[in-house]
């Protein structure tokens, strides 16, 4: 998983509008040859001394959808704190909101569904003091797969892509 240290800005960020999260080196265990110290190289014959398993496993993207609800706050307390949230993390590609719940969708990159989710789970509670969240709980979280996400749209049974781009009320 690659993120940010919490609380940081990412480098190169600054007036930057929210954009989607690109592939990194090792999704979908593809890698240029000169990164052959790259812990997501393709899974091969192990040899002793070396990583374990998930050291070798490809990143993946997964969309995530990570729904959160409370007692009532002002909603422009709750636009403030999730336009703080998308500047902190840029990776954010849409979020929703009215004055007792909101959502949240992005594109996170991890080894494997497991992963994905953690991380998903951990964002809010990490980042409620920080960018100023309401004290809401998580009430719901989907984590998909990059082809399950587009198979979906595709079929016009899924969430439409993420657009407009940035915080909007519900």
């Amino acid at each position: 998983m690659r993120r940010a240290r919490p609380g940081a800005p990412p480098r190169g960020t600054g007036g930057r509008a929210l954009t989607s999260v690109g592939a990194g080196a090792g999704f979908d265990g593809s890698r240029p040859a000169d990164r052959a110290d790259d812990r997501t190289a393709r899974p091969g014959p192990a040899t002793a001394g070396e990583g374990s398993a998930a050291e070798r496993t490809p990143s993946r993207l997964w969309h995530i959808t990570l729904s959160v609800s409370g007692v009532e706050i002002p909603l422009r307390e709750v636009r403030r704190g999730l336009e703080q949230l998308a500047h902190d993390h840029p990776f954010l590609l849409t979020s929703r909101y009215a004055n007792d719940h909101a959502e949240i969708r992005y594109w996170e990159e991890a080894r494997d569904l497991h992963d994905a989710a953690a991380v998903a789970l951990r964002l809010w509670g990490e980042h409620r003091s920080t960018a100023g969240l309401p004290p809401w709980e998580i009430v719901g979280l989907e984590v998909i797969d990059r082809e399950t996400y587009h198979q979906r749209v595709a079929e016009g049974y899924g969430p439409p892509p993420a657009a407009p781009v940035g915080v909007h009320p519900f």
